[in-house]
């Protein structure tokens, strides 16, 4: 993944005003600095950015997002060393930089946009604690 070169398709919640969309279209493009400054130097070809209904979810060990009829992932934390979290620190593509990610496998994978469609489920999968703010 470090050779870049992604290709990357954007969605901002439907409930954004447009202000607010602006404000997160610069933030992912990288154009606000900090970490997806970072991220977005990997991506090689924007495939389009639209509005979607975003449903995001955190409980305990698992997490949920739906986008829309475009995308859904569920995955829960794998089991380690009695009963902890498996985890990885120092990852260079992390969601957020000195937070550990949460190594984890997901019941449900899928994508279908911009002539793209794929079903993963049963891979892997992380999550981390994070708080974005500007």
């Amino acid at each position: 993944m470090t050779d870049g070169n992604w290709k990357a398709a954007v969605y901002l919640d439907e409930n954004a005003d447009p202000s607010q969309q602006e404000a997160l279209g610069q933030i992912f493009s990288g154009q606000g600095g900090g970490h997806f400054e970072v991220l977005s130097g990997f991506i090689g070809e924007i495939l389009g950015v639209a509005s979607a209904s975003i449903d995001y979810r955190s409980d305990g060990k698992k997490r949920s997002v739906t986008i829309g009829g475009i995308a859904e992932i569920a995955i829960e934390a794998i089991p380690g060393v009695e009963g902890e979290d498996v985890t990885i620190a120092g990852n260079p593509l992390g969601v957020v930089p000195g937070v550990p990610l949460h190594i984890a496998q997901s019941s449900v994978n899928k994508f279908s946009d911009h002539g793209l469609t794929w079903d993963n489920a049963g891979n892997n999968g992380y999550f981390s604690a994070f708080s974005y703010e500007n």
